[in-house]
């Protein structure tokens, strides 16, 4: 089999096993390594000094593979709640970014590579293989982008002109040599719509997500009270953020897709701000098992809850939020819950 062929073949694992895009990209030192340095020097990765170890790796992803040369780069798409049955009930899953609402993706995207890596063994005899998913110190947008799954946009994230950005990503690095597909070409153009809706002015400028003001990260990565500077904001989520992607243009033409597992579960469905609030570690456990929200943490969830509730005159929210504030056993979720009763009133819709 020559090596174009061999591309094509991969590539057909991977919608045979479930991916909604695949491509392939050539596997050397990245374009955005001086670029990321320059990011981390900013001090842009706020308090995720994860970010800062195995840099060089990053720079060059040969280095996670002894011999690779070539990377197969999956996505997965995932849709707006709207695309799963009727809403919830609750005030809890609007304000939940979308990615995080059904099975953790991690889960997911490495399966389904698992089975193509397999594939590939019996395929190829003697390559190597490692399946990277985004826990690997792996530029992946860059890494996308060269495969020809789309265009890094104005917000940081890939945009595809067919499925927008609602889709997530991994990779499969190989010690075949393959053809690498085409890049797609700019896809924002004049358009700032990302930098003007956000928030808390996380994208100061085209291509720079400053995390230090990002909702993302105060929801899902802090811990510890959230600043004062962003509690007004982060009172539209109670884990991560969507702006930026709601106004993008190019995600205003949603599709079916084919990944119920990344909707939300009827065990979660009828869960609200003031049942999160008052969530017990028993039940957090069960109900949160196999979510990409308990990277948060049971504490970040109740924290994030309260400071949502700010304002709210619902009896019910505000009973919860009194609760909070005088039993949590979490000294940070005690000052959120009270932060949220002295807070202006502003209702709790979105």
């Amino acid at each position: 089999m020559d090596a174009s062929a061999a591309a094509e073949r991969l590539k057909a694992l991977a919608r045979a096993a479930g991916f909604d895009l695949a491509g392939v990209a050539a596997l050397g030192p990245a374009a955005t390594g001086a670029a990321y340095r320059r990011w981390l020097a900013r001090g842009d990765q706020a308090g995720m000094a994860w970010m800062e170890r195995n840099v060089e790796l990053r720079a060059d992803p040969r280095g996670l593979l002894p011999g690779a040369r070539s990377a197969l780069v999956v996505a997965l798409r995932y849709a707006p709640l709207e695309g799963f049955d009727e809403p919830p009930p609750g005030d809890l899953w609007p304000r939940v970014a979308r990615y995080a609402r059904g099975r953790d993706y991690h889960d997911l995207i490495r399966g389904g590579l698992e089975r193509v890596a397999a594939e590939a063994a019996r395929l190829f005899p003697g390559i190597a293989s490692r399946v990277c998913v985004d826990t690997a110190p792996l530029l992946e947008r860059e890494l996308a982008a060269r495969a020809g799954l789309g265009a890094v946009g104005k917000n940081t994230n890939l945009l595809h002109p067919e499925i927008g950005s609602w889709f997530l990503l991994g990779e499969l690095l190989l010690t075949l040599d393959l053809p690498p597909d085409p890049p797609l070409a700019d896809l924002c153009g004049d358009c700032s719509r990302c930098l003007d809706a956000c928030p808390t002015g996380a994208l100061p400028e085209p291509w720079r997500l400053d995390a230090r003001r990002c909702l993302s990260y105060w929801t899902i990565e802090h811990r510890g009270p959230v600043a004062e500077s962003v509690r007004g904001a982060l009172a539209e989520w109670a884990f991560g953020c969507d702006v930026c992607q709601e106004v993008c243009p190019w995600n205003q033409r949603p599709t079916p897709i084919d990944h119920p597992e990344l909707g939300l579960p009827p065990e979660r469905r009828q869960l609200d701000l003031p049942g999160l609030l008052g969530l017990a570690e028993e039940d957090y456990r069960s109900l949160f098992r196999g979510s990409p929200m308990k990277r948060a943490r049971a504490e970040g969830l109740r924290r994030n809850a309260a400071l949502a509730l700010a304002g709210t005159a619902d009896e019910r929210a505000r009973g919860a939020l009194e609760s909070a504030a005088e039993g949590d056993p979490s000294p940070v979720v005690r000052e959120a819950a009270a932060w949220a009763l002295a807070a202006p009133g502003r209702g709790t819709g979105r």
